[in-house]
């Protein structure tokens, strides 16, 4: 924990590719943070983030990645509408214009589009907003989302970004509605409530590449549900509820690229905890996450996903009395997978053939998925093929049993043109 910041909750975490940037939040004193950390995981190691020029302490804010600044915008107690973005290269703040920027608030949500920092909903003085604006960092300069059609107020909901869209669920006080934005058109459309989950708040959310699936949450009470939304067809499919982690809420969940992996958070007839579980949508199946070595429980912390591995940091819990925590750790799913696949690519008669093999076998069946779609069912015996033909590219090869719906690690496999 050397050079760790000091331990937090409410504070916001980016992965810029290389480093976990944390920062914000607030302590024991309940006084909003303006430090923060680096935390290098090649190195195991922390450097702080400058506070010169940085924004006022804050928690309750939002921060996105830019793909080479970290932007925070809002939070606070009472409420701003300031903001700063920080360049981890130079170690420096540069703050946010506040001309045309949305009303001071907190609890909102913010995704980066490839261009602009969208940030809607949240609380503000008044109560909850359904208000919004668009931030481009490269002129420094705001413009309002529409409210026709938009949600209802809220804070506490969940965000994703689609690639062209940004969608926003739930939120406080247990609504079950929600709506795609689109920035291209300035325009809002309702996601469906056929079929919807029922309203939570405290949830999570994540974008597969085609679908949002959110899950548990508060409803009075805690949940151990959720459901997978498709916007193409504005429809939602519930997730398995078998093997899933029990209630909570105030957890973190991230997307490895097959699936989802939810941490931590309260059980409301319980406890906070340092369990979880790791969501399959293609196989609709959930593996418990190991806890060996796992992080001491707790709730409202940070997750984010650095390509293969989990890093959750932060947050607190009760032990008598409430601790701040400014511990973490680092989980390998592939480290803690049951299965264990190889892959390697064969040429036979001019066409390639992917020969996979894993252990331990079962003697039931497995699915066979290749890039996330299950390509064939074949006999659990620890062999198999895959004809490619004359395709080429990169496949990520995985074999979930059907019985169980325990997976294996993902494989990476590149097929040339020439060679192997």
């Amino acid at each position: 924990m050397t050079n760790a910041p000091t331990g937090r909750l409410g504070h916001t975490a980016v992965w810029t590719g290389a480093e976990m940037i944390v920062w914000g939040g607030s302590d024991e004193t309940f006084l909003g943070l303006n430090t923060g950390g680096r935390y290098n995981p090649s190195t195991n190691s922390w450097t702080p983030t400058s506070t010169t020029n940085a924004p006022t302490g804050r928690g309750g804010h939002t921060a996105v990645w830019t793909g080479t600044e970290m932007i925070v915008w809002g939070g606070g107690g009472p409420s701003v509408n300031t903001g700063a973005r920080y360049n981890p290269v130079t170690d420096t703040w540069t703050p946010t214009s506040i001309t045309n920027a949305p009303s001071a608030r907190n609890n909102q949500t913010a995704v980066w589009t490839g261009t602009e920092m969208i940030v809607w909903g949240g609380s503000g003085a008044s109560g909850a907003v359904n208000t919004g604006g668009r931030y481009n960092p490269v002129t420094d300069t705001w413009m309002a989302t529409t409210t026709t059609n938009a949600p209802a107020a809220r804070d506490a909901q969940t965000v994703v970004w689609t690639g062209s869209e940004m969608i926003i669920w739930g939120g406080f006080w247990l609504l079950d509605t929600g709506g795609r934005y689109n920035p291209s058109t300035d325009s809002w459309t309702p996601t469906t409530m056929t079929n919807a989950p029922i309203g939570r708040h405290l949830h999570s959310a994540v974008w597969t590449g085609s679908e949002m699936i959110i899950w548990d949450g508060y409803n009075l009470g805690d949940l151990n549900n959720g459901s997978r939304y498709n916007p193409v067809t504005d429809s939602w499919t519930p997730t398995s509820t078998i093997h899933a982690p029990n209630d909570r809420y105030s957890h973190s969940a991230v997307w490895t690229g097959s699936e989802m992996i939810v941490w931590g958070g309260f059980d409301h007839g319980c406890c906070d905890l340092n369990d979880g579980g790791r969501y399959n949508p293609v196989t609709d199946s959930w593996i418990a996450t190991s806890t060996n070595n796992a992080p001491p429980a707790r709730e409202r912390h940070t997750a984010v996903w650095t390509g293969s591995e989990m890093i959750v940091w932060g947050g607190f819990t009760w032990d008598g009395s409430f601790q701040y925590l400014n511990t973490g750790g680092v989980y390998c799913p592939e480290a803690d997978s049951p299965l264990i696949l190889d892959a390697r690519v064969r040429r036979q008669n001019g066409k390639r053939v992917v020969v996979l093999s894993w252990s331990p076998a079962d003697g039931g069946s497995v699915s066979l998925l290749r890039n996330g779609v299950v390509v064939d069912t074949t006999d659990d015996d620890g062999a198999a093929r895959n004809n490619l033909g004359t395709q080429t590219g990169t496949f990520y090869y995985q074999v979930c049993e059907t019985d169980s719906g325990t997976c294996s690690n993902l494989v990476r496999v590149v097929v040339q043109e020439t060679g192997d």
